[in-house]
């Protein structure tokens, strides 16, 4: 069996009550391949998660945008990962370039999200990429080297991680790496968690990409053979998603 295809939608801070009725309405009438072919997650901001979770389709899952990086408390804010695993949130997102960058989110720290989050019992999908200029200054892998590295360390076993590749320069700016830059970054990833986990941790673990994917592009990309699918941030709030899901059908076709 191959790796089974992921999307993801990441709807970030967007949504009221109305907004988030009619994309769970799309979702739900949107013709998709079945379970088998892919695997689909959606991530509302946390205030929408229950009624979200309580109105999809059974067969796609939600997640959060993210978590605390250890057990709650006098954390005001925060909401920890005991929390998701009590309402029946399944995946949470964890080192977004956006957290990165606003909140200054550093590798070890994401690195610890994940390993306290999924010592809970959660999956996670695990973000990594680099800034425009540290890809025109040619230090992209050891950018997200350096990110997985932090991750590498601190947890044993990957069975319920997905690393999204998400070229900041690419989030939400409309440019989008070609496939074959998608490709060559996914290929690097793997071969590194080859080199430094192990050859059957890089062969079973999913890498998606990130960053601008429309339901005009999701088809190419999709048909590299590192890219195992999508995290889609701005698309995942349109009925497009129902398209860029349905890319899915390259890797089983």
């Amino acid at each position: 069996m191959g790796r089974k295809f992921f999307v993801g939608g990441n709807w970030k801070c967007n949504g009221t009550a109305d907004q988030v009725d009619k994309i769970v309405k799309t979702l739900n009438e949107g013709q998709v391949p079945s379970p088998d072919v892919v695997e689909v997650v959606v991530s509302p901001p946390y205030v929408f998660l229950p009624v979200v979770k309580s109105q999809l389709r059974p067969e796609f899952q939600v997640a959060a945008q993210n978590c605390w990086v250890k057990k709650g408390g006098a954390f005001t804010g925060e909401v920890s990962a005991e929390m998701l695993v009590n309402l029946g949130v399944p995946w949470v997102i964890l080192g977004h370039s956006e957290r990165r960058s606003l909140l200054g989110e550093s590798n070890e720290f994401v690195g610890d999200k994940v390993a306290y989050a999924l010592s809970q019992g959660l999956k996670v999908i695990a973000c990594v990429g680099e800034t425009l200029e540290q890809r025109e200054s040619g230090s992209t892998m050891e950018v997200v080297s350096a990110q997985t590295k932090a991750i590498a360390e601190k947890i044993k076993d990957w069975t319920n991680v997905v690393v999204a590749y998400e070229p900041v320069w690419a989030i939400g700016t409309g440019k989008v790496a070609t496939p074959a830059q998608a490709q060559e970054v996914h290929a690097g990833l793997r071969e590194w968690l080859a080199t430094n986990v192990s050859a059957e941790v890089a062969e079973s673990t999913r890498i998606i990409y990130g960053g601008s994917v429309t339901a005009a592009n999701s088809k190419e990309l999709a048909g590299q053979p590192d890219v195992d699918g999508f995290l889609v941030g701005g698309a995942s709030l349109k009925p497009e998603f129902i398209d860029i899901i349905n890319a899915a059908t390259v890797k089983s076709a």
